[in-house]
């Protein structure tokens, strides 16, 4: 599991190499746990307070590339 963003002092995005596919990544903290999709860049599953929702998704297009070349490392 590797935190790729911190942010509001309680939420986390989290890459987690053992995850099966679709690749996505984890918000997670404050309560809340939400499943990201790293290909449509959407929630998958999972609720947040919509402002949290609409910051991880702006870091998750801003930053796609990286995690998803981590996550097809791990399922090649």
């Amino acid at each position: 599991m590797t935190t790729k963003y911190r942010f509001r002092d309680k939420y986390r995005i989290q890459l987690r190499e053992k995850d099966p596919p679709p690749p996505h990544v984890h918000l997670i903290g404050g309560g809340v746990e939400v499943m990201l999709s790293l290909e449509a860049v959407d929630v998958m599953t999972g609720k947040a307070p919509s402002l949290i929702i609409k910051e991880a998704l702006v870091w998750v297009a801003a930053h796609q590339a990286q995690p998803l070349e981590e996550w097809q490392r791990c399922y090649p």
